[in-house]
C-alpha cells in the first residue's frame, strides 16, 4: 500500500521518462550507433532496448555484439566484442548529449522537493552515473538531490542493495520509475512503487500496472498535496 508521499524517508527517482523527457532521446541515439552495421541491426537494437527500459547501456550493447549481429555479421563476431564495445559507448555518449540538455523537465520537480523536504531524494538509472552527474550538475538539477545521483555500470539491483546497506536509502523509501524493471526492482528491495505513465515506452503499460496492481500517476506534479 502507497503511503502518502511526505512520509516516506527516502524518494528514489528514475531519470529517463520521469525526471527527464529523455526516452525518446535515447531510442535515437542507440539507432544512430548501430546503424553502420545496416537498418536491420539497428531495429533490433532499438527494439531490445525499448523492451528494457531501465536497463543500463552496457548490457544493451553486450546484447547488441554478442546477439544481434551474429545474425548479420557472423564471420567477424569473434573479433568484434573488443574492439567495438569501447567504440559504440563513446559514440552513444555523443549522441544522447545535446538531446539530454535540451529535453524537457518533469513538470512539479521543485514544488514536490518542496513538500518532501523531510525525505532525502536519490536518482538511481540505467544512465552511466558520471554522465548523469555532469548533467544534473549543467541543468541545475543536482542540489534536489541530497542522496546522490547513480548509475551504471553497476546496474539498479546493485545500486539499491549497495545504498540500502549504506543508509542513504532509509525505509520506508518510495521508487518512482516508468519500466518494468524498474517496479522489478524496487519490489525486490523492498520499495513501494509508482509507475509514471506520460514518458513510459512501456506499451502497454496500463494492463501491465492493472496487472500488478500499482499505482500510476501522469506526472509529478499528480503527487503534489493541495
Amino acid at each position: 500500500m502507497i503511503r502518502s508521499i511526505g512520509s516516506y524517508s527516502t524518494i528514489v527517482f528514475d531519470c529517463d521518462g520521469v525526471i527527464l523527457d529523455s526516452n525518446r532521446v535515447k531510442s535515437d541515439a542507440f539507432r544512430v550507433v548501430a546503424l553502420p552495421w545496416g537498418e536491420g541491426a539497428a531495429n533490433d537494437l532499438v527494439d531490445y532496448h525499448m523492451a528494457h527500459g531501465g536497463v543500463s547501456r552496457y548490457s544493451k550493447f553486450s546484447y547488441f555484439l554478442e546477439t544481434i549481429l551474429p545474425k548479420y555479421l557472423p564471420s567477424a563476431i569473434p573479433h568484434i566484442y573488443s574492439s567495438r564495445m569501447d567504440e559504440l559507448l563513446s559514440r552513444y555518449s555523443q549522441a544522447v548529449y545535446d538531446g539530454l540538455m535540451t529535453c524537457s523537465i518533469s513538470e512539479g520537480l521543485e514544488s514536490l522537493r518542496e513538500q518532501t523536504s523531510s525525505s532525502n531524494w536519490c536518482i538511481v538509472s540505467g544512465g552511466d552515473q558520471h554522465e548523469l552527474r555532469n548533467l544534473f550538475s549543467q541543468r541545475r538539477l543536482d542540489h534536489l538531490f541530497d542522496g546522490g545521483i547513480y548509475g551504471s555500470p553497476d546496474n539498479k539491483e546493485m545500486i539499491l542493495s549497495r545504498e540500502l546497506a549504506e543508509g542513504t536509502i532509509r525505509l520506508p523509501a518510495l521508487f518512482i520509475g516508468d519500466s518494468r524493471y524498474d517496479h522489478v526492482v524496487s519490489e525486490g528491495a523492498g520499495l513501494d512503487f509508482i509507475f509514471m505513465s506520460s514518458w513510459t515506452d512501456v506499451i502497454n503499460w496500463p494492463e501491465y500496472v492493472s496487472a500488478n496492481h500499482l499505482r500510476s500517476i501522469h506526472s509529478l506534479s499528480d503527487l503534489l498535496q493541495a
